[in-house]
């Protein structure tokens, strides 16, 4: 079983600070486990699922069931709350227990649904938790280097240039299966394909309408159906409303939706000082990225997931304020990636499947903006390092250089 020590630390660090502390992620990404993991490390402990009907009755009955846990010695117990958020007066809940208990009981508080969707001004939870997020597996978790975000910082260009046939073939998995754990760990494509094919149609008709109330499921289902075509290009929403039928208003609403249970994640363009960038389209990915046929698309969409699991790991950290956009001018010239840091960018990348010259957008858009740049391609065993100006430019395999996330 693999330990997820990456999330083990983040958890920790958190916990030291807070006595209750959320857990958010896409469903089936390992939640359940991961707080089991956390629980070896508390002598004293107690497991509530929502889901589980005679949970359900114990927390209806006596709000303060978690005061019968079982114990082994004086120390904190750690209380887990899997799938609160279901409950519906699950926030006024959390309040009263944390108000309450916090001196005497650790609360790590899990679900699928976006937890951090309700972190909004005036909340009754606000300064109560802190929250993380568990992603699937990524190259950086499975295989990383364990770099540290001030190294990375002084250094983005970085690669690891040990491991590499390893992490070449995590990398080619994680192509072939997703980072899920139940089919990355089968090893085996008949497993994702079972998987994937019961994945969005339970989360969807199951989950998302229970909690929505949202009529057109099955057009929602068929959206989803539709966006692996859609990967790695700014995304018309007008095209998908006419293609389906709907509404422009819909199709906006399902997306929403659809974030919120992790199904998928958006990036929006970088406009802060470029004056000719354009801010209207969004791009989106798939957390489940074997579903995309397109090989180029694919790609991005990795990469764009490594990136992802990389930004919302330092915000959960509290390292900063990052954010993950894409750049794009009205000739049409686009950088698949920007990753800024308190609204200035510091990092460009693209990603192309065997390209090793830098293409002319990136040595433009770096020109404008004064920053490093990193060219990810999908093969090859080396890197290259060129000028563009001031700055470089580094051409690398991209297991090589995503491998450095911290």
């Amino acid at each position: 079983m693999h330990t997820r020590e990456l999330y083990q630390n983040i958890w920790r660090e958190l916990a030291r600070d807070k006595a209750m502390v959320f857990l958010a992620g896409p469903r089936q990404s390992g939640k359940t486990t991961l707080a089991m993991l956390i629980s070896r490390s508390f002598t004293n402990s107690l497991y509530f699922n929502w889901d589980i009907p005679r949970d359900r009755s114990r927390l209806v009955e006596n709000p303060a069931f978690f005061e019968e846990v079982e114990r082994k010695d004086a120390s904190r117990p750690l209380i887990i709350l899997d799938e609160i958020h279901k409950y519906k007066e699950w926030k006024n809940y959390l309040k009263g227990v944390y108000d309450r208990f916090h001196q005497d009981y650790q609360f790590l508080v899990s679900g699928s649904g976006r937890l951090d969707m309700y972190q909004k001004g005036g909340d009754s939870l606000a300064g109560r938790y802190f929250l993380f997020h568990l992603w699937p597996f990524t190259l950086a978790e499975l295989g990383g280097s364990n770099s540290g975000i001030d190294d990375f910082l002084a250094d983005p260009l970085r690669v690891v240039s040990k491991r590499g046939g390893a992490l070449k073939t995590i990398w080619k998995r994680l192509a072939a299966l997703s980072g899920f754990p139940e089919p990355y760990l089968s090893d085996k494509a008949t497993t994702w394909r079972r998987w994937s094919n019961g994945y969005a149609r339970q989360l969807i008709r199951e989950d998302i309408r229970d909690i929505t109330d949202i009529k057109s499921v099955g057009t929602m289902e068929t959206l989803y159906h539709l966006l692996p075509s859609r990967i790695a290009s700014p995304l018309s929403i007008p095209s998908l409303a006419r293609d389906l039928q709907v509404s422009y208003n819909s199709v906006q609403n399902w997306l929403s939706v659809f974030e919120r249970f992790f199904l998928v994640f958006s990036i929006f363009p970088w406009s802060a000082r470029i004056a000719r960038a354009i801010q209207k389209e969004r791009k989106v990915y798939l957390f489940d990225v074997p579903r995309i046929k397109d090989l180029a698309a694919r790609f991005e969409n990795m990469v764009a997931l490594e990136l992802w699991r990389g930004v919302t790991a330092w915000n959960d950290m509290g390292f900063g304020t990052f954010t993950l956009h894409f750049i794009k001018n009205k000739e049409r010239q686009e950088v698949d990636f920007l990753l800024a840091r308190d609204n200035e960018p510091f990092l460009l990348i693209e990603a192309k499947t065997s390209d090793v010259q830098p293409t002319a957008a990136l040595k433009k858009f770096q020109q404008a903006l004064d920053i490093p740049a990193v060219q990810l391609v999908n093969e090859g065993e080396g890197y290259r390092i060129f000028r563009n100006g001031a700055q470089k430019i580094l051409v690398a395999p991209a297991h090589l250089w995503l491998a450095g996330l911290p």
